[in-house]
């Protein structure tokens, strides 16, 4: 049986660990078939986030809370490496805006140690520029390294 996670982060001060990577944001039409065949390759066993077809993106893409400016892509000498995909929720009640990591994505035999933890950092410096406090994100139960990953963020 699957457990998913819910796990918080009051943001405070964000240092970015440093990564010898070059990091852009997702430009649509440009970096739409390279991501997706970069994150079918990190996701091939993932069962929600892998296998994505185009209509996938396209639809994701077409939400209201999408914003190219919080998706951010890793690459090493012009190859793509990882990303982290922000979303921001302002639909909740009783509550300001909350940043979500929507998805993280490492090619673990192409990038430097670290990448995760700083992509995912470069996410919540990105919330924090926008003035939002609180950051959340979705994990599975068994994902030891993206659990390691975000409780050394500080998540819980």
């Amino acid at each position: 049986m699957r457990t998913i996670l819910k796990l918080h982060l009051t943001l405070g001060e964000i240092e970015l660990p440093l990564i010898d990577v070059d990091v852009q944001t997702f430009i649509p039409g440009v970096d739409n078939e390279p991501w997706l065949a970069h994150n079918n390759r990190i996701f091939v066993d993932h069962p929600d986030q892998g296998g994505w077809q185009m209509e996938d993106l396209t639809n994701r893409m077409a939400e209201a809370w999408f914003d190219p400016k919080g998706f951010f892509i890793a690459k090493k000498n012009g190859a793509m490496i990882g990303f982290c995909w922000t979303k921001i929720h302002h639909d909740l009640k009783r509550q300001g805006p909350v940043g979500e990591i929507y998805v993280l994505g490492v090619d673990k035999a192409h990038s430097p140690k670290g990448l995760g933890k700083s992509l995912a950092t470069l996410g919540l410096q990105y919330f924090k520029a926008l003035g939002i406090n609180e950051s959340m994100l979705y994990v599975d139960a068994d994902n030891a390294a993206a659990l390691k990953v975000y409780k050394d963020l500080g998540f819980n």
